[in-house]
């Protein structure tokens, strides 16, 4: 059974003051820390980490969702999103090219998500939508460029 480890800590929302000063508190104001009701400290139950614990439900892994909804369905399936099968996360696999979401996002979406470092194509260009880039709807010429620029790697 798992011990529960009860902590004391400095609240870090008002760094112990009790007070909050944000950007709307202005020549000397301040407001009732929200977290800690104004005590500067917060208390919290940890459940001490003998393992990791089993997800009921899950069959499929994946590196991230690009801020798209995984799920069977009207002839998808979970492959087809990328991942790999929860038995071989489990046993330590890593993520390998390949099982990005190669169907539903392009590379630099991806790269974006998953916080790995994504392609410097001229194309992808900081503050516009992936979606209305001129090649988003040939993602798949994106990611065989991807690949074989990244051959080596």
């Amino acid at each position: 059974m798992s011990k529960e480890i009860k902590i004391k800590h400095r609240c870090a929302t008002c760094s112990g003051t009790g007070l909050y000063v944000g950007i709307l508190e202005r020549d000397g104001a301040a407001v009732v820390c929200n977290k800690c009701k104004g005590l500067g400290w917060q208390e919290e139950i940890f459940v001490e980490f003998a393992g990791r614990e089993e997800r009921k439900g899950v069959c499929r892994v994946f590196q991230a969702s690009s801020g798209i909804v995984i799920g069977d369905g009207e002839g998808i399936k979970l492959s087809d999103f990328g991942g790999m099968p929860l038995s071989d996360w489990l046993a330590g696999k890593q993520f390998e090219r390949g099982m990005e979401n190669r169907t539903y996002t392009c590379p630099q979406q991806w790269a974006q998500s998953a916080g790995v470092t994504g392609p410097n194509f001229e194309e992808c260009k900081p503050g516009h939508y992936f979606s209305q880039c001129r090649l988003y709807a040939n993602k798949s010429e994106c990611w065989g460029r991807w690949d074989r620029e990244n051959e080596a790697v």
